[in-house]
């Protein structure tokens, strides 16, 4: 059988010697994949068939008797000769197609797969939680340093969960902490004046000390605010001593609550006498307590009951008496408080002397918080206690009330002696209580006259609305 001069065919050469010669072109070996076709030579002798597996074998022998042959005698020439440019194969049909190469008659066998110079080792099965995510990359000495690093990505796995868990997720705290604090700067004294200027500093001393009373009372007011109860509750201020202070604490930790919650506050007076509500609240009510109790049965509308009340810049409403009345009964307590609380969301309640009489029981039994007004002398502290041991006597919600107690320390203005008040310190902190607030001395309260809340130093606005905070946080209300 002849043989064609096929460039791809060991051609013997000069030199007394056999050698081996490559045409001087390079050669394009196929995409070695399965039942895939091989592209055809780029060489004009070739057509676009199959390259045979017997050709591609003897010209990788080709090469690798040329690569071990003597450096004496080249097998390539110094300068290739430049290959000429193909002519265009005429068409014809695969079947008239002649055969370019003769091979030897021996039966396709399918072209091996290369080896590749490393084998990634094996990855372990990932565990079924971990499933999602791709295994981390192998270190640099397990790859030849001709690969490419590989690409891991991590994905992130996800739970699947019900609506009702997802509608669950605490989320309160979500829009506070969106909202954007400001850097606290100084903007008071030479500090301040720089930071016009462009400089800026940190507040100083007296400065930053106001900033925190400012917080504190923000947060004492939002306290206040956002407290919601599922029905009416109720402070009673008592203090088996006259004189004391129970009116205008009513009046001032009443009207703080109802200003800062906007209203619907009722301060009533429950004394067994007529007492000094009315007095020193605002305005000149026609109607008061006593014509109340009269006509409690037909209060049927919160206008009806406004009727007798004196509405209070604070926004509070007072119920007291303008005249002359009875005296106050158990029933006639819980039952002007059922009335109020139909109307009212907070009700306190300013008592008399006697812890032992019929209006002061009813008092109690309709009672959620104890406010206790003392002053810095003996007399006054010791009937507080007295008080509080009668109640914790009584037992059940009475002792309750004592327990989480507030006693506000207040000052009217009258000489105090040192020892007298260290003592009335050690006293006070023997009580048991839940708070005590003191307050500073303030000259309105201290006028005896008609209280305005608008009218308190800011300092004694701050102590009141603290004292209204922890009430709010203590109260403890029972459903039934």
């Amino acid at each position: 059988m002849s043989h064609a001069r096929d460039p791809l065919v060991a051609q013997p050469q000069g030199y007394g010697s056999v050698g081996f010669s490559v045409a001087p072109r390079s050669v394009t070996y196929p995409e070695i994949v399965p039942a895939a076709p091989v592209p055809a030579e780029t060489d004009p002798q070739f057509t676009e068939e199959t390259l045979p597996a017997s050709a591609v074998r003897q010209s990788l022998q080709a090469e690798e008797a040329a690569a071990s042959a003597p450096a004496s005698a080249p097998a390539f020439p110094s300068e290739p000769e430049p290959e000429p440019e193909p002519a265009p194969a005429p068409a014809v049909s695969p079947a008239a197609a002649p055969a370019v190469v003769d091979v030897i008659d021996e039966p396709e066998r399918p072209l091996p797969v290369p080896t590749p110079a490393a084998t990634l080792p094996p990855v372990p099965p990932l565990p079924p939680l971990l499933s999602a995510v791709a295994p981390p990359a192998a270190s640099p000495s397990e790859f030849p340093t001709t690969h490419a690093a590989a690409v891991i990505t991590e994905v992130p796995i996800f739970i699947e969960r019900t609506p009702q868990e997802l509608f669950n997720e605490p989320a309160a705290d979500l829009a506070a902490a969106s909202t954007l604090q400001k850097p606290v700067t100084a903007s008071k004294g030479l500090r301040g004046m720089l930071g016009s200027l462009g400089i800026r500093m940190a507040p100083g001393e007296a400065e930053q000390a106001q900033l925190d009373s400012d917080a504190a009372l923000r947060r004492d007011e939002e306290t206040i605010r956002q407290a919601t109860w599922t029905r009416a509750v109720s402070i009673l201020v008592a203090n088996r001593k006259g004189g004391v202070g129970k009116t205008p604490v009513s009046l001032l930790l009443g009207g703080t609550l109802a200003a800062v919650r906007g209203g619907s506050v009722c301060i009533v007076e429950v004394s067994d006498d007529p007492g000094a509500l009315t007095f020193r609240a605002e305005g000149t009510p026609r109607l008061g307590l006593g014509e109340l109790v009269q006509n409690v049965g037909s209060i049927t509308s919160a206008g009806q009951l406004a009727g007798y009340t004196a509405p209070q810049t604070s926004f509070a409403s007072v119920i007291g008496s303008i005249g002359d009345r009875p005296p106050l009964t158990r029933s006639d307590v819980t039952t002007v408080a059922a009335v109020i609380d139909e109307f009212y969301s907070l009700r306190v309640m300013d008592s008399g002397n006697q812890s032992s009489s019929e209006a002061f029981e009813g008092a109690v039994e309709t009672a959620d918080a104890l406010v206790i007004p003392v002053l810095n002398a003996g007399d006054a502290v010791f009937e507080a206690l007295a008080l509080l041991d009668r109640l914790r006597a009584q037992g059940g919600k009475a002792a309750g009330l004592a327990d989480r107690a507030i006693i506000i320390r207040l000052s009217d203005g009258r000489p105090e002696h040192p020892q007298v008040v260290e003592r009335v310190n050690r006293i006070i902190e023997g009580a048991t209580v839940a708070h005590v607030v003191t307050v500073p001395y303030d000259a309105h309260i201290a006028e005896r006259g008609q209280l305005t809340l608008g009218s308190l130093d800011p300092a004694t606005y701050r102590v009141f609305a603290g004292a209204a905070a922890a009430l709010v946080r203590g109260l403890r209300v029972n459903p039934n």
